[in-house]
């Protein structure tokens, strides 16, 4: 019989361990095994290769990914980071433009030493993304949407595009996690993820994963996962796996909440610009409904100046400001100086990352209790606007 996804969070073989009949994962902290054979070897001797509790978690996100074999990894950077090991010197990487700001660095700062080339580019745009192709292009990497401009990406014309060439293509799927979107099912060969949001979802964990579509892609990745050796511990890969069981229900309310707080943000006077693909005003508005179940629940918005962006992070005491995002709690965030830091200003000034951004993921919290805490932070702001601006917002409010 084959279940929905919702159920498939919750009933799955590693819903009741075989030995006990517990309905939880077991937790296996043994960093070594007992060998019965000198010639045979089992399944598991040594913590770093093979643990039952994290094989657990990467068997549960590889079904969920619709691949074929999962990886957990120390966090996500750790997860794209071996990713990006796949590569070899001489080889050419073309990445979303506005990407995370870690892997900016990872890019810009540490496979540069090695060799590896790159070229930044906005990937909404298929002209520019084969214009920007060269002979020793290997692999393409997006974020969709990303990070913070919430740019959608057709995941299934890049992929394409990348196998014209003989490229790879990997897709940052953090902010939808398999409940929204499956870039494996569009074309790509290789999905990674920040577990840290979302898929576990309370701000207690820091864990990475990643999923093969190819087995032999998937065996070259477990060959530097291993030889690399940044795993996940079985205690965090535990609070991952039961962070999951709740994520169709978190993600669920998140985005209704996120929805109703960006038409309130897109019409207020003291907000320049609302970034959220579930705006019909988004530019990638037909393309995120075509390729993913919707468009989540982290939006970024811009107000007038930068000064404004501090007046209203003082005066807000709903959402919690920190770094992260996809937490039961919200999260406001300052990607200049927080996921962004790591990216020179004039290149987040290029991109369109200002001082005046900010970005939202929205928790479990009242929308309207959200919202009516901006409201009372955002009049703070709208002081400087002239008279008319106020009287025909506030006419708006009734």
């Amino acid at each position: 019989m084959s279940h929905s996804f919702q159920t498939k969070l919750l009933h799955n073989r590693h819903k009741v361990d075989k030995n006990t009949g517990a309905v939880s994962v077991p937790i296996q902290h043994a960093s070594t095994f007992h060998q019965a054979d000198i010639d045979s070897f089992g399944k598991y001797d040594y913590g770093r290769s093979a643990n039952p509790t994290r094989g657990a978690l990467e068997e549960t996100i590889a079904q969920l990914e619709e691949g074929t074999r999962g990886f957990a990894f120390s966090s996500g950077m750790a997860a794209i980071s071996t990713a990006f090991l796949l590569l070899s010197q001489g080889d050419h990487v073309l990445i979303s433009e506005d990407v995370y700001g870690g892997t900016y660095r990872m890019v810009s700062e540490v496979l540069t030493r090695y060799g590896v080339e790159h070229t930044f580019v906005d990937m909404t745009d298929l002209d520019k993304v084969k214009a920007a192709i060269q002979a020793n292009t290997k692999l393409f990497y997006v974020e969709t949407p990303s990070n913070p401009l919430l740019k959608v990406t057709d995941i299934t014309a890049i992929s394409t595009i990348a196998k014209s060439t003989g490229a790879w293509t990997f897709v940052d799927n953090t902010f939808l996690t398999p409940a929204l979107q499956k870039p494996l099912e569009l074309g790509a060969d290789l999905v990674l993820h920040s577990a840290t949001k979302f898929l576990s979802g309370h701000s207690d964990v820091v864990a990475g994963l990643a999923v093969a579509k190819d087995p032999v892609l998937a065996e070259r990745l477990a060959f530097l996962q291993n030889s690399f050796g940044a795993v996940l511990g079985v205690q965090d890969a535990w609070l991952v796996l039961r962070g999951l069981k709740t994520l169709h229900v978190r993600l669920e309310q998140s985005q209704k909440s996120a929805y109703k707080i960006a038409s309130y943000l897109e019409k207020h006077p003291a907000v320049k610009k609302v970034h959220f693909p579930g705006l019909t005003t988004h530019p990638g508005f037909t393309l995120q409904h075509r390729q993913a179940q919707g468009p989540g629940a982290v939006l970024s918005f811009e107000l007038q100046n930068e000064e404004d962006l501090r007046t209203f992070v003082n005066q807000v005491e709903i959402p919690v400001f920190a770094v992260s995002l996809g937490a039961v709690e919200s999260i406001l965030s300052f990607p200049a100086k927080m996921s962004h830091a790591a990216m020179p200003e004039a290149e987040r000034l290029k991109r369109g990352i200002s001082n005046s951004l900010l970005r939202l993921s929205v928790g479990l919290e009242s929308a309207d209790d959200l919202i009516n805490d901006f409201e009372q932070a955002l009049k703070q702001t709208t002081r400087s606007l002239d008279l008319e601006q106020r009287r025909v917002y506030h006419g708006n409010l009734r």
